[in-house]
Parts: C-alpha cells; sequence; structure tokens
C-alpha cells in the first residue's frame, strides 16, 4: 500500500470565495491516471498500476470547512472492477476525538471506479467540522487500475471556522 500525493495537494492554496449571501463552497479536485493506471502529477515515482491499498491524496480539505456532501463525476472510468473509498485523513498524521479521521466518510469500498457515472455520498455520515487541515483521500480497492482516467471529486462545505 502506497501513499500517492498530486502535488497541488500538498500547496497551499486560498480556495475559500467570499459572498455577502452565505458560506457554501464547492472544493472541486481531479484525478487523472496515465495509460499505465499511475497517478498523473504526483509526488510518487510511479510507474505502473495503482494498486489495490493504494491512498490517493487529491487535495486539501481546509480546517473549519463543515462538511455535507460530495460527488464524484467518472468522465473517463478506471480499469474493470476497480472500487474505492472516499473519506479525509488530517494532514498532521494526528487524528481527532471530537472528528475523527475516516477513509469512508464520503463513500465506502464498493464504490465503482470502474465505468462513467455520477456519484453522490453514500455513507450516513452526518455533516462534521473539521479542527485541522485534511486530505480527501480515495483508498483503492478490487482491483488495480492499469488504463488512463479521469474522476472529477467535489466536496460541499460551509466555512464555519476551527475551532
Amino acid at each position: 500500500m502506497a501513499n500517492v500525493n498530486i502535488k497541488a495537494a500538498t500547496a497551499a492554496q486560498n480556495r475559500l470565495g467570499n459572498t455577502p449571501y452565505g458560506n457554501l463552497n464547492a472544493l472541486s479536485y481531479k484525478v487523472t491516471t496515465t495509460s499505465s493506471g499511475a497517478v498523473a502529477g504526483s509526488d510518487a515515482v510511479q510507474t505502473g498500476t495503482t494498486a489495490i491499498g493504494d491512498v490517493i491524496r487529491v487535495g486539501v480539505l481546509p480546517a473549519g470547512q463543515r462538511l455535507f456532501d460530495y460527488t464524484a463525476t467518472i468522465r473517463t472510468a478506471m480499469s474493470a472492477s476497480v472500487t474505492c473509498s472516499v473519506g479525509f485523513a488530517y494532514c498532521d498524521g494526528v487524528d481527532s476525538t471530537a472528528v475523527p479521521q475516516d477513509a469512508a466518510y464520503f463513500a465506502a469500498a464498493a464504490t465503482a471506479l470502474s465505468s462513467a457515472a455520477v456519484q453522490r455520498k453514500s455513507t450516513t455520515t452526518t455533516a462534521a467540522t473539521l479542527p485541522k487541515d485534511a486530505y480527501l483521500t480515495v483508498t483503492i480497492a478490487g482491483a488495480a487500475n492499469a488504463k488512463a482516467s479521469e474522476i472529477e471529486f467535489v466536496v460541499y462545505s460551509t466555512t464555519e471556522g476551527a475551532a
């Protein structure tokens, strides 16, 4: 099992806007893989497939975001039988008792990435406010990916501020 960081995922980014009409955010993150199945734009020296158990750190979810929904748009599907779970893990590697990190917060491990589709949150987790920065994570399951693919993840949240 490897952790694969998309290079932009570890860079500090000002992704929050300001509007007098509310504090809704739609944070967009894209995962693309090469023809061999390696994650494009990653910091890992990956020459082959994205394997079962690999954790792709797609991007940073800023502290203070109240997470409540997500969508995944699978434009170009991964290999047959590839599934995943979608969740979050804290950037500093230290769990929180108030809001424990959860590899399947948005989607359970049986979520298919092997056919073009638009998917919504499939778990029954309640909205939670992140106390610190966290990576949006995609954990590969089911089968290895050995082909080019393109998937966009959009996390819907409100800015509440970190506790």
